[in-house]
């Protein structure tokens, strides 16, 4: 007996179905696990290194394949220690050290905010501060004992309430706030939204200023607490050509006295450094006065993918946290990496600990050492000399965002590389979880055509 046309095409959909399964069955069987390794080391470090990782959530809940930790790495790039937190604690974003060798943590949950001195000799938070705020990504803990906090996602009654405040832990109240929409057009970025500004980042840089980032209005802001005024405002909302969604910027003074920001572009892929051109005194000048202008470029030719750090070293290296290649690397200016980690899932921050600023230990932890200019380094760069090992496969040589990329689809290979790895399961490549996605699409299609074709049963079982 022939088989039916019918018959014959829904053995052709299972079998298509189980053919696109196979590269995720096979990726599966094959996974082999790897959170943390060395890539490439040819220079010790100048000391250790910790990462806040962010991990992976989704409305408050956090996936066991994606966590959220601390990690602490050896200057010879070994694994040291690594901390997940208690119960109140979800995710990880900023760490900055502390003189006294502690580290100053922000770690958010689905219903508060967390900050706190973390001692990791005893691995133990030394004290906590709790805040009704949601996802904030950054807080410093100011000189005389104050913390200052970046706080997003304030929305009520379709107002956004973003702001950065100061709080006072001695009196248990805030001493002082500045929030963006009285300073900024009610439509910027479209109109207020539940995620406003997505303000990323407060630095404070001594006096009455602080170097803020709201990363949806791709602007880097330097404000002046006294006078709630914008002394220096880099790059524009809308403008993806200056930044595009950018990550912990900072600021670096020249030997000749001019303001220089290095900063996570994150949506280009790549960290950049300005520097502040003006009519007058470049650091007194307004705005209107000023221009930026691009001295360094690290990324060339697409070796970073969503980096949310950059920190200058005192050597004239560059920390980089290379967010959706899940490691943390110290390029030379020219780009070459000298020490690497991977650090699974979704490193954000990662500093260096022994190359704050001692005459400035505030400044939001991070190093502060010498802008490219200094060291006659300007220019734009690839990263070289990468193990190319990343424990996650992204297949970034010949996966779909790299044939994307190839042809000429570039936008749609950078809402490949910066969203699939959020969705897909870690241990299944990017041409196994677009296989996947296919099949998925082809039973679908193979349920809607079969509830098409016995469409009057179905309703005369339905109204039975």
């Amino acid at each position: 007996m022939t088989p039916s046309r019918r018959t014959l095409a829904r053995v052709a959909a299972a079998a298509l179905v189980v053919a696109l399964l196979v590269p995720a069955g096979v990726a599966a069987l094959t996974h082999e696990p790897v959170e943390f390794k060395p890539g490439t080391v040819t220079e010790r470090a100048g000391g250790d290194t910790v990462v806040g990782i962010q991990g992976f959530h989704f409305r408050g809940v956090g996936s066991s394949k994606k966590p959220a930790r601390l990690l602490s790495v050896t200057p010879n790039g070994t694994f040291d220690w690594s901390y997940a937190g208690g119960l109140d604690r979800q995710w990880f974003y900023d760490v900055d050290p502390m003189a006294n060798g502690h580290l100053f943590v922000v770690t958010p949950n689905a219903d508060r905010t967390v900050v706190g001195e973390y001692d990791p000799d005893a691995r133990r938070m030394v004290w906590t501060e709790r805040f009704d705020i949601h996802d904030t990504h950054d807080a410093d803990l100011l000189p005389n004992g104050d913390v200052v906090v970046a706080n997003m996602r304030e929305t009520e009654d379709g107002v956004a309430n973003d702001r950065v405040f100061v709080y006072n832990r001695t009196l248990d109240e805030v001493t002082w706030e500045w929030r963006f929409r009285d300073h900024f057009p009610n439509d910027t970025d479209g109109g207020f939204s539940d995620d406003w500004t997505h303000l990323n980042d407060v630095d404070y840089l001594g006096g009455d200023r602080f170097l803020l980032s709201p990363r949806n209005f791709d602007q880097v802001l330097v404000v002046n607490r006294t006078t709630d005024a914008v002394e220096m405002r880099l790059g524009a909302d809308g403008n993806h050509s200056v930044l595009h969604e950018q990550h912990n910027p900072d600021y670096l003074l020249s030997e000749e006295g001019r303001p220089t920001i290095l900063v996570a572009d994150s949506e280009n892929d790549r960290i950049v450094e300005y520097e502040r051109r003006c009519a007058g005194d470049p650091v007194e000048a307004p705005p209107a006065d000023c221009s930026w202008t691009l001295a360094w470029e690290l990324g060339v030719g697409g070796n970073l993918t969503w980096p949310r750090d950059a920190d200058r070293l005192p050597n004239g290296n560059t920390l980089v946290t290379d967010s959706l290649n899940h490691r943390v690397v110290e390029v030379t200016p020219e780009g070459e990496v000298v020490w690497e980690y991977y650090a699974t899932w979704g490193p954000y921050d990662a500093e260096r600990v022994g190359a704050t600023n001692t005459s400035a230990p505030w400044t939001g932890g991070s190093a502060r050492g010498p802008t490219m200019r200094d060291l006659n380094a300007t220019g734009a760069y690839a990263v070289t000399g990468s193990a190319n090992d990343p424990p996650v496969p992204e297949d970034a040589a010949g996966g779909p965002a790299a044939v994307l990329a190839d042809a000429g689809l570039t936008p749609l290979a950078v809402g490949w590389s910066h969203v699939v790895p959020w969705v897909k399961p870690v241990w299944m490549g990017g041409w196994a979880f677009l296989a996947a996605a296919a099949s998925l699409a082809v039973g679908l299609a193979w349920a809607g055509a079969e509830a098409w074709t016995n469409r009057r049963g179905i309703a005369a079982r339905l109204g039975r």
